[in-house]
């Protein structure tokens, strides 16, 4: 394992022999028995450079996976042809291949480029960190716009502070820091049956108070309940906005419309940075 210790060896009994080095020296799922060399970009120099920034670039902070799919599909429909690269963090499952919403998004265009960060692999390029797969997505993938996430499988316990998309808050700042101009995607729902996802959740106002800088919070026109919200940029969701097979918690658009809307909106935000 690199330190010394106890070895495991995982076998496919379908193989006598196997030899094939990795892309890099950088580990992950690190000091378990599936640790792996994925390389990293970073390997290759040139990313993490003093003076590199991202240029003012939207980039959308998600709580869910499922959020991600709605912020794609928005920021196609309002800015084609811009590049729209998927940031997925280690807050949730942690190999890419398992999310069959990605697969989706790639099939369809409606994602550039994939990065996965920490101990997350699978993407089109790897990172070490989220402010390095930041700088990935901008100067390699060559992002117009960033859409942060999780993968699928976020966990949550009902606690104040213990909940994977706690994140944000930092996903924001290091944004802001970095030179981004950060969006947070509002988890929102009409059907959940849990008070402290019903509205707004509880996961982006609290989020929101522990982020350091102001983030764009951004709501469908018209929409009400914006407790905790603050002050709040509104847009015009276009009529025939295709969410293809994404789902919710189980849910499709029309079992619960705000979700899909408020995540959404954040996707067309970031579409008229980018086309201004």
């Amino acid at each position: 394992l690199g330190t010394g210790g106890w070895h495991f060896v995982h076998w496919n009994l379908a193989r006598d022999s196997w030899s094939e080095p990795g892309p890099g020296t950088v580990m992950k799922l690190r000091y378990t028995s599936l640790q792996v060399d994925t390389g990293a970009a970073e390997e290759d120099g040139g990313v993490s450079v003093v003076g590199v920034g991202l240029g003012g670039r939207p980039v959308v902070a998600c709580t869910l996976h499922s959020q991600v799919g709605c912020v794609a599909a928005a920021f196609d429909r309002c800015a084609p042809r811009r590049r729209l690269v998927y940031v997925m963090t280690d807050s949730a499952a942690l190999p890419l291949a398992l999310s069959d919403l990605v697969f989706d998004l790639r099939q369809r265009e409606l994602l550039a480029a994939t990065v996965t960060c920490g101990q997350a692999f699978g993407g089109d390029h790897e990172a070490v960190s989220v402010p390095s797969a930041l700088l990935v997505a901008t100067t390699v993938a060559r992002a117009d716009a960033i859409v942060v996430g999780p993968g699928p499988g976020v966990v949550g316990t009902g606690s104040e502070y213990g909940f994977g998309g706690v994140e944000v808050a930092a996903v924001v700042d290091v944004a802001a820091h970095l030179g981004g101009r950060p969006i947070v995607a509002v988890r929102y729902s009409d059907a959940d049956a849990r008070d402290r996802h019903r509205g707004v959740s509880h996961h982006t106002t609290t989020t929101l108070a522990l982020a350091a800088c102001r983030p764009l919070v951004v709501v469908p026109r018209g929409r009400g309940g914006r407790d905790g919200l603050g002050e709040v940029v509104e847009v015009d969701l276009p009529d025939d906005l295709d969410f293809g097979p994404t789902t919710s918690m189980g849910r499709a658009p029309a079992e619960d419309p705000g979700f899909f809307a408020y995540a959404a909106a954040a996707g067309v935000l970031a579409a008229q940075m980018v086309v201004r």
